[in-house]
């Protein structure tokens, strides 16, 4: 007989992966930082930073519905719903149709066996990391945009363990310094190992053979391949989209819709075609412009949309579910670009449409790493090429490009791994 309390094989994989598998669901739950940690070595990602907006460690499990209570706190009386237009009404369509599905999923999470194991070990996680630290950010949106940006240098501390001894430690090791042109510049770390680097008195940690190129969307030519064979099986794209929340937060700048049919997505695709995955806000009318227009002069086809739950750390949604302005989700959609060649889907497993991925979200519009479950559909070049548009952030493998993608890289945002 077995063991009940001996966890089960798919916990042992989440522990491992940040991915767990819902056995009877289209659905997974994601730990973002446990998956950011597997481009990692000497350092890790804070949970406790991360994860400061949603995650309340004290709260009672019994807070897991579906909807907020109305009698937790006081609300304002509610605003008599107006008829909805035709977008809105097109929009609430969409909603309807998938709800089915977010609710199972988010079911799923609930009633999975292994759900108290865990929700233990993230708020264990969460509790025993530091908080964030380390005084103000650069805008490096702002120092791109003065005159002295080419003048700007990073440098990159790299770290070599050559032939030592186990008993030496992190200061012994032999190392190089690279000086580089941190703006409209390839910045690479080819090493197998994180490099530490600094740039006006900060530092920062770049993932193991990773790169980034920070420049304005003038400059993102620069990274078209010289051959076919040399471009990405995997674009990720976030665009900054016009939305009042966040001109109203003022975190990033917003660009007009127009400026992202400018982004030479058919030119990145390798010849043997692209997964291209775009986040979307739930506008009908931002939805229409890419179906209508974005999509096609890119040459994509949109083939399935995987939607992004999000949760608290009691793993009740985030708002309301039919909360019409304010969803507790995000849409991804999920298109093919061919490449040279003809449409050769052979070379991509078909993601079901309508997938839901549930997560705690991170910072204000931080997108969980969803590259890993991308890299499970692309069956061609091993390992495949990937790169992100409007990152703000790194991953080990990957192309970074933006006008920030340093920004979740700041030391801040780590802690040195405990040696076990």
């Amino acid at each position: 007989m077995e063991d009940e309390s001996k966890p089960s094989d798919e916990l042992h994989r989440f522990l491992d992966s940040g991915i767990y598998r819902f056995p009877n669901a289209n659905a997974v739950f994601i730990d973002p930082v446990r998956m950011l940690n597997g481009s990692y070595t000497r350092f890790r990602v804070s949970p406790s930073v991360y994860y400061s907006r949603f995650f309340e460690p004290k709260r009672s499990a019994q807070a897991n519905t579906l909807s907020s209570n109305p009698k937790k706190r006081k609300r304002k009386p509610q605003k008599q719903r107006h008829s909805l237009n035709d977008k809105e009404q097109a929009a609430d369509q969409r909603h309807r149709e998938v709800r089915p599905f977010l609710l199972k999923a988010h079911e799923s999470l609930l009633g999975a066996a292994d759900f108290p194991a865990i929700m233990s070990k993230l708020r264990s996680d969460f509790c025993s990391s530091s908080a964030l630290t380390g005084g103000e950010e650069h805008s490096f949106i702002e120092l791109g945009r003065v005159w002295q940006a080419p003048l700007y240098d990073i440098t990159l501390n790299f770290k070599f363990s050559g032939l030592k001894n186990e008993g030496d430690n992190e200061e012994n090791r032999s190392g190089e310094q690279r000086v580089l042109p941190v703006f409209n510049n390839l910045v690479v770390n080819d090493t197998c190992d994180e490099v530490e680097a600094e740039f006006l008195n900060r530092h920062f940690i770049l993932p193991r053979e990773s790169c980034f190129y920070m420049s304005d969307l003038g400059q993102i030519h620069n990274l078209i391949p010289a051959e076919p064979d040399s471009g990405f099986n995997v674009i990720v794209i976030d665009p900054p989209w016009e939305n009042g929340s966040a001109h109203q937060k003022s975190v990033y700048p917003t660009l007009p819709n127009r400026y992202f049919l400018s982004l030479p997505v058919k030119k990145l695709t390798h010849r043997d075609g692209s997964i291209v995955a775009l986040w979307v806000t739930n506008r009908e009318k931002l939805r229409n412009f890419v179906e209508k227009e974005l999509f096609p002069v890119w040459g994509v086809r949109h083939l399935s949309t995987v939607y992004w739950l999000k949760v608290k750390g009691d793993c009740s949604l985030i708002s309301d579910l039919d909360l019409f302005h304010h969803r507790p989700y995000e849409c991804l959609l999920l298109g093919y670009c061919h490449g040279n060649d003809s449409e050769n889907l052979s070379k991509f497993r078909a993601v079901k449409d309508k997938y839901i991925v549930i997560s705690i979200p991170g910072g204000y519009s931080r997108k969980p790493p969803i590259g890993e479950l991308l890299l499970e559909h692309v069956l061609g070049v091993k390992p495949a090429r990937c790169i992100e548009l409007f990152a703000r952030e790194m991953l080990a493998g990957w192309v970074s490009w933006g006008n920030e993608p340093l920004h979740f890289q700041d030391s801040r945002y780590f802690q040195k791994r405990v040696k076990a």
